[in-house]
């Protein structure tokens, strides 16, 4: 298909959930779908193992998960935001069900419920017993391909979001090597995940923030990337991404242990189920203090390990580790991003023209700290609100589009030292600072790190700001939590300025300040 006849229509970016849903809903109005790589391929959804929270069991309600929300986000979360997901989430499960999801039930035919950290109840919805993501991209892409209004652009890369008059005007893709602009005033950011910035994580290198940037550039204001989640328990071993060992296995009793075979989580509120930034730094601390760290399944699965978790069997078999004879080596590795684009219950983003679904939204439900198996339930029903929203939308002007510089393909390599050590699980100003001073001429070199540069530059100085210990941000220098907590946004303008403040350099601030305007 020619990129001329895809003018004027709504654009989404991203191939995982939370764009695959948002295109379906969106149909049959003609929409394109702006993919990297093959649909699914290479995206965070299809490595979520944990499942899809929703209170479906008879002992459950809505009210129960909003409130293990609410907890779990540690003051944060926006209560009508997440009252609205929770409510919608049986349903949505049932939709999913109607689009092909195969979800594991009971031979006497109900879905069969697991138990994740912090949830009261069991309310995890699973399919393949842990290669939920995976089969939810499967049948979801397959739903895709089989509607002829999404035209899928595979292989192409979003490089920037064009704005004139103070509205999006259009998307700078590059695919095959050659760059293309598609005409557009609506635009759907559906490209989450920042595990790529960091050394240790469970997301695809490729997911380094790209959705963030691209909002960032284009004006959009941003809340809340202080917090990351790290999720407590990924394999540890060489390769990248990290395999994760997922809560799920926690929840069937495995407990987290040492060299020793000490339970050093024993007297910890909740123990291995305590909420993911508890246990990721209980972790952690052992780690530093020079402790191997160890997932122990033996007493609660043994044999019946390979049959409940077939995936993470494997991953651990191909690492010479059989889980139901030995306990599984594990570290934290970043996971999860709460902050993103700050968007309304729409999705609407403060950029006339944008939306942002999924993990790059930050709608306001998951706080400080997510609670475990809330991000593909909030892809999947936020889709449907974005949906809506951008089909009532005007479609804007046809623009003739000016020429754009193609900026280079992003590499985030060069970032993930200084992301791990400034920004991991345990943070202070000082190191924050330093790591600032040496994004900022990363930043104002405009090549193919500048972009992850600026999506650590932002996140390093909300993490600055903040100047208190709340749920996956924890300062060292401010341990204790603000009696009046508030969430903090961020526009390009504001990190340039503050960054250049930092910046022992004058042309480096010339350079930022400059391209502010």
């Amino acid at each position: 298909m020619n990129a001329h006849d895809l003018h004027g229509r709504p654009v989404i970016i991203g191939g995982g959930i939370a764009g695959l849903m948002t295109a379906l809903h969106l149909a049959p109005e003609p929409v394109v779908l702006i993919s990297r790589t093959s649909l699914g391929d290479e995206s965070s959804s299809a490595l979520a193992q944990g499942g899809i929270a929703a209170s479906l069991g008879s002992d459950d309600c809505p009210d129960l998960h909003l409130d293990d929300t609410l907890a779990a986000g540690d003051g944060l979360c926006d209560e009508a935001a997440v009252r609205r997901v929770v409510e919608a989430a049986p349903q949505a499960i049932e939709h999913l069900g109607r689009l092909g999801v195969a979800f594991d039930q009971a031979p006497d035919g109900p879905l069969l419920l697991g138990l994740e950290a912090a949830h009261s109840r069991r309310r995890i919805v699973h399919a393949g017993g842990d290669a939920t993501g995976r089969e939810l991209v499967r049948a979801l892409a397959a739903a895709v391909r089989r509607t002829p209004s999404i035209a899928i652009l595979e292989g192409v890369e979003a490089r920037r979001l064009l704005v004139e008059d103070g509205e999006i005007a259009g998307v700078l893709a590059v695919g095959n090597g050659d760059a293309t602009t598609l005409s557009t005033g609506r635009v759907v950011l559906a490209t989450g995940g920042i595990g790529g910035l960091f050394d240790h994580t469970t997301n695809p290198l490729g997911s380094f923030g790209q959705g963030l940037a691209l909002a960032a550039r284009a004006g959009a204001e941003l809340a809340d990337l202080e917090f990351v989640q790290f999720h407590p328990t990924a394999l540890d071993g060489p390769p990248r991404p990290m395999p994760l060992v997922s809560e799920a296995v926690r929840g069937e009793g495995a407990v987290l242990v040492d060299e020793r075979g000490r339970r050093f989580l024993a007297d910890t509120p909740g123990g291995e189920l305590a909420p993911r930034d508890v246990v990721a730094r209980g972790v952690w601390r052992q780690l530093v203090a020079g402790h191997r760290v160890f997932l122990d399944a033996r007493q609660c699965l043994g044999p019946r390990f390979a049959n409940r978790f077939p995936a993470i069997a494997s991953l651990c078999l191909a690492a010479g580790i059989d889980p139901a004879m030995e306990p599984i080596p594990v570290r934290p590795a970043a996971h999860y991003h709460m902050g993103g684009v700050a968007v309304d219950a729409a999705g609407r983003s403060s950029r006339r023209g944008l939306w942002v679904c999924g993990e790059a939204a930050r709608t306001g439900l998951h706080g400080a700290n997510r609670l475990a198996s809330n991000s593909l339930i909030e892809a999947v029903v936020s889709a449907a609100w974005v949906a809506t929203s951008l089909a009532a939308a005007s479609p804007g002007t046809h623009r003739r589009l000016k020429p754009a510089i193609v900026p280079p393909r992003p590499d985030a390599s060069r970032i993930r030292p200084i992301a791990s050590h400034a920004l991991g699980i345990e943070r202070d100003g000082q190191t924050l600072r330093d790591a600032a001073r040496t994004l900022v001429p990363i930043v104002a070199g405009d090549d193919a790190v500048s972009d992850p540069a600026l999506v650590a530059l932002m996140i390093t100085v909300a993490a600055l700001r903040r100047e208190e210990s709340r749920g996956s941000h924890f300062r060292t220098d401010f341990p204790r939590r603000d009696a009046q907590p508030r969430s903090l946004r961020l526009t390009l303008g504001e990190t340039l300025e503050a960054a250049a403040i930092l910046s022992d350099t004058a042309s480096d601030t010339a350079a930022l300040l400059g391209r502010r305007a």
